[in-house]
């Protein structure tokens, strides 16, 4: 605020003060969520600090994820005190800080990476898929640190060897399916075993990331082979299988 205001405020000053519009205060108002405590002798709707106080808590609460209906709820029904709405905003906002941070520095990371080289390494990639929170969605916050983990035992070499292992797989296979090979072929089925390396090598025989990485790969494919072109899609998942029910064991 760039002046401290009069009280009481009519909706015109409150808006100016806060930054919301009158439409939000009248809306706030109509719906029960917010009613000012007072009115001018013609009829205009006049706030009070508490009125402020609350309209400060109920911004805080629709900042963490609330709905409106929710916040009214809690608020008539006492359910968080004014240092409980502060704390959980405060406790959001920190998550918020803590995740750009993170952003920040895998994006300079791979700047860094981009002024050497074209190919950006796996590593990097789900460091990246994370920091937009795709990894998020697929990955325990366990499996993510079991990954992180399995990307400094195995170092850069090992994990660009991997990669290149990976970019000669995909394409093997991708061949075999435009030939229409079937899953007896005894080539196809020494592709599918190294698949399974190729896996286990990323997943440290982690079944369940295995799983976690076929569904984000499944239902990300796009988005990820834009940046990194050698990875499997689903029809290709779905033509591999037929493939491990014929070797058995699965694909990692």
């Amino acid at each position: 605020m760039s002046s401290t205001p009069s009280l009481p405020l009519k909706v015109g000053a409150l808006a100016r003060h806060t930054g919301l519009s009158v439409r939000t205060l009248h809306h706030y108002d109509e719906i029960g969520l917010l009613v000012p405590s007072g009115r001018t002798p013609a009829g205009h709707r006049l706030y009070t600090y508490g009125d402020v106080q609350r309209l400060q808590q109920i911004q805080s609460l629709r900042a963490t994820g609330f709905p409106l209906e929710e916040i009214r709820r809690l608020l008539d029904g006492g359910a968080f005190s004014a240092q409980r709405v502060i704390q959980l905003h405060l406790d959001r906002l920190q998550a918020q800080l803590a995740q750009t941070q993170r952003l920040t520095e895998r994006l300079q990371h791979l700047a860094r990476h981009l002024q050497t080289a074209t190919h950006v390494p796996l590593t990097d990639l789900c460091r990246i898929i994370e920091g937009t929170i795709m990894m998020e969605k697929y990955f325990t916050p366990e499996q993510l640190q079991d990954i992180q983990a399995r990307g400094a035992e195995l170092g850069a070499e090992r994990i660009r060897e991997v990669e290149q292992a990976w970019a000669e797989v995909i394409p093997a296979v991708r061949a075999h399916m435009a030939k229409g090979t079937g899953p007896d072929d005894p080539e196809l089925q020494a592709l599918a075993r190294r698949w399974r390396e190729l896996v286990n090598a990323f997943t440290g025989g982690n079944r369940d990331i295995a799983a976690s990485v076929r569904t984000m790969y499944q239902q990300e494919h796009a988005q990820i082979n834009a940046v990194q072109p050698h990875t499997p899609d689903p029809s290709m998942f779905a033509y591999m299988s037929q493939v491990f029910a014929k070797i058995g064991g699965g694909p990692g």
